[in-house]
Parts: structure tokens; C-alpha cells; sequence
């Protein structure tokens, strides 16, 4: 009886051909990334928000704040802040502005259940995206 036998002729030449293309596309991959760094920021030099940034505050005196304006909400009762909201997004929309960001920026010491209701709030208003800010950002 013959004995079957696998011819590996085939397999070899595919072999030797891989091996020639990758020693040919190995030189041509780049060596190295750069990447810009932006410098470290001086104590002197502010941080000037761009005029479309929408950032809900939460203060330690229960009070929200939308950029640095009080309007009257709390916790148990963001009517006010929703309200708000909704009225600066119909205006940037009758100005051909989309921009519905709005950044949540409250202490660490807030309960994460507190910290729903708010972003809740928000996307009530007609925000999208809500991002969290963290504290150090001053």
C-alpha cells in the first residue's frame, strides 16, 4: 500500500514570499510618533472660557449656578435651571449656533444620586452632551 504524503513545495514558496514582503514593508513603517505637548500653564495667565461654554455649578451652599449666574434651582427643584436652559439653546438656534454642550461641574463631596438628578436636569433642557468637569480645572 502507498503511503500518502504532503507536499510542502506549495507551502515553502508561500512562506518565502511572505517573508520577502514583510523584509521589504519593514524599513518603510515609521520609527517614531511626535506629539504636540501644549507648555504648562503659569499661575498668571487665566483661563478665558470660550463664550459658548455652558457650565452648571453646584456650590456647597446647595446653590446652582449656570456660568456664574444663580438661577434659583436646587437639588429637589431644577425647574428653573431646565427652563433656562432651554431658553439658550432656542436662542443659539435661531442664531445657527448647535452648540448644546454643557459641562456639570460639582464638589466630590456630592452624592452620585444628587449628581444624577442634576445631569437629569440638564438633558431636560435639551443638552447633549453633558460632560463632568473636575474640581482642579480653575
Amino acid at each position: 500500500m502507498n503511503r500518502p504524503e504532503i507536499n510542502v513545495t506549495p507551502l515553502i514558496d508561500v512562506l518565502l514570499v511572505l517573508l520577502i514582503i514583510f523584509m521589504v514593508v519593514a524599513p518603510i513603517r515609521p520609527s517614531s510618533f511626535s506629539a504636540r505637548i501644549p507648555s504648562e500653564r503659569t499661575k498668571d495667565t487665566p483661563v478665558v472660557p470660550h463664550p459658548d461654554t455652558l457650565v452648571v455649578s453646584y456650590l456647597t451652599s446647595s446653590e446652582i449656578r449656570l456660568n456664574n449666574e444663580s438661577v434659583n434651582a436646587t437639588i429637589s427643584d431644577t425647574e428653573s435651571l431646565t427652563s433656562r436652559l432651554r431658553e439658550l439653546f432656542a436662542k443659539r438656534l435661531a442664531n445657527f449656533n448647535e452648540q448644546r454642550t454643557v459641562f456639570i461641574k460639582a464638589p466630590r463631596t456630592l452624592r452620585y444620586g444628587d449628581v444624577a438628578k442634576l445631569i437629569d436636569a440638564v438633558k431636560a433642557g435639551g443638552a447633549d452632551p453633558v460632560s463632568l468637569q473636575i474640581d482642579d480645572l480653575d
